[in-house]
């Protein structure tokens, strides 16, 4: 039984920031990935960053690299992902998720186990 609970989404102008956080409950993850896709209005749900629990290893989309950081705070059971250097098109709805497997696996929808409720970002040019 796992929960995750998301927070920080909100409304910021392009190159802004902002610091998503998602704080897990109900069983430890030290075997799990965790991390954060997104889905834009009449978009699929695709991937954004994801971050081993047990070795922080990051791993991040094409799109978002040199601008998003995803980290752990393991005391918290918590996940961050802190955005700069925002642009319009990062305008989505963010979901946290939990996983395991590869990072490849993790990085297809359909392989996530447990998600978020989402939290929308909306960056205005």
């Amino acid at each position: 039984q796992v929960q995750l609970v998301e927070s920080g989404g909100g409304l910021v102008q392009a190159g802004g920031s902002l610091r998503l956080s998602c704080a897990a409950s109900g069983r430890t993850f030290s075997n799990y990935i965790m991390g954060w896709f997104r889905q834009a209005p009449g978009q699929e749900r695709s991937f954004v960053a994801a971050i081993t629990w047990s070795a922080s290893s990051t791993y991040y989309a094409d799109s978002v690299k040199g601008r998003f950081t995803v980290s752990g705070d393991k005391a918290k059971n918590t996940v961050h992902l802190q955005m700069t250097s925002l642009k319009p098109e990062d305008t989505a709805v963010y979901y946290c998720a939990v996983g395991r497997g590869s990072t490849y696996w993790f990085t297809q929808t359909a392989n996530v186990e447990v998600w978020g409720q989402g939290t929308l970002v909306t960056v205005s040019s």
